[in-house]
């Protein structure tokens, strides 16, 4: 096992007509874009760039399907446009279906471009490719109904950034558009993403608040868990102890990067596994893993930084209460409203 590094903390912490329904010959009904190159530069990067509801990766297979001329000639995969450049985009329709689905998620906070939910726990945020089971991808493929025709059609989670374990609960956020989910994904990769989940633990840390800094990699005895290896990718996890009644305590957890079961790997590795996790420490028969993602904190995509917060499931706070008492859990069951903060930080 890769050595777990815990350190002490002091106080800190994107021209053209608008896009028409169009019947295209052998390949069904499409949306044409015609639109003037503003430069110079590969056809791909260029169209990209400039119709920023498509990734680079989508232009370039509507160029192979010879769905793009430039001054009226098919356009070829490797083609350089020059500014002032006639190009016509033909993009086809979608063809994915969304299943039925007969439960509703809580919405926190929703706009234009995205929705933050609050998933509870035992509810996937999706499936295997083909998994019917119900999922938060499932419900939000549904809530977009025609809308969801704007992403690409080999776009299998349309509007779906990140997310929680399945038995994890918790706000997480989901896209309306293909920008804002590009958008977003950019956020959590560049770890512009604050987020703080509400952990009870089994034990109680060595150290109150601590960084633990320990690759991440699959258990190279069971490939199904995460482990802390030497070959594994950097991660670390911040935490602070809110409360302990001796037996189990209450944390603040506060991930810097987004590994596969972080928290719970991290907290298992110091020896204060999160309590009933049935994978990395032990669970109650009908019991949950106690983690909850409490808050995040975002660039929104079009601009200032989104807030918002779920508040703790019953299970959670009955949890809570048992360990620092009444003041504590009504504290954080009343969350504040969603906010968009501008300024210097956005």
């Amino acid at each position: 096992m890769a050595g777990v590094q815990c350190g002490r903390l002091g106080n800190q912490h994107r021209g053209g007509d608008s896009p028409v329904e169009h019947a295209v010959p052998g390949h069904g009904t499409g949306q044409v874009v015609e639109l003037t190159a503003p430069r110079s530069g590969r056809l791909d990067a260029v169209l990209a760039a400039a119709l920023e509801d498509l990734s680079r990766s989508r232009v370039q297979r509507l160029i192979e399907r010879g769905m793009v001329r430039v001054n009226g000639a098919v356009a070829r995969k490797s083609a350089v446009v020059a500014e002032g450049d006639a190009v016509v985009v033909v993009i086809e329709a979608g063809t994915r279906a969304s299943e039925a689905v007969d439960f509703d998620l809580p919405v926190v906070y929703e706009d234009e471009l995205l929705a933050a939910i609050d998933k509870p726990a035992g509810l996937a945020v999706h499936g295997a490719p083909g998994d019917t089971a119900p999922s938060v991808a499932a419900w939000w493929l549904a809530r977009l109904g025609p809308a969801s025709a704007a992403f690409e059609p080999g776009v299998e989670r349309p509007g779906v950034v990140h997310r929680l374990d399945k038995e994890t609960s918790g706000v997480m956020v989901l896209a309306k558009t293909p920008a804002a989910q590009a958008a977003l994904s950019r956020a959590f990769e560049a770890r512009n993403a604050k987020k703080t989940y509400l952990a009870v633990v089994d034990g109680v840390p060595a150290q109150p608040r601590a960084v633990i800094d320990a690759p991440i990699d699959r258990d190279p005895r069971d490939r199904t868990r995460m482990a802390v290896t030497t070959r594994g990718r950097s991660a670390r996890t911040e935490y602070i102890v809110i409360a302990s009644d001796g037996r189990r305590s209450l944390l603040e957890v506060h991930p810097e990067t987004g590994r596969t079961h972080q928290i719970r790997v991290h907290l298992a590795a110091i020896g204060t596994p999160v309590a009933n996790d049935a994978v990395y420490g032990t669970a109650e028969p009908g019991s949950r893993q106690l983690l909850h993602a409490y808050r995040l904190e975002l660039p929104h995509p079009a601009g200032g930084r989104l807030i918002a917060a779920a508040p703790p499931p019953t299970d959670l706070l009955a949890a809570i209460r048992a360990i620092a008492g009444e003041a504590v859990a009504s504290r954080y069951a009343a969350v504040p409203p969603p906010t968009i903060e501008r300024g210097e930080a956005s």
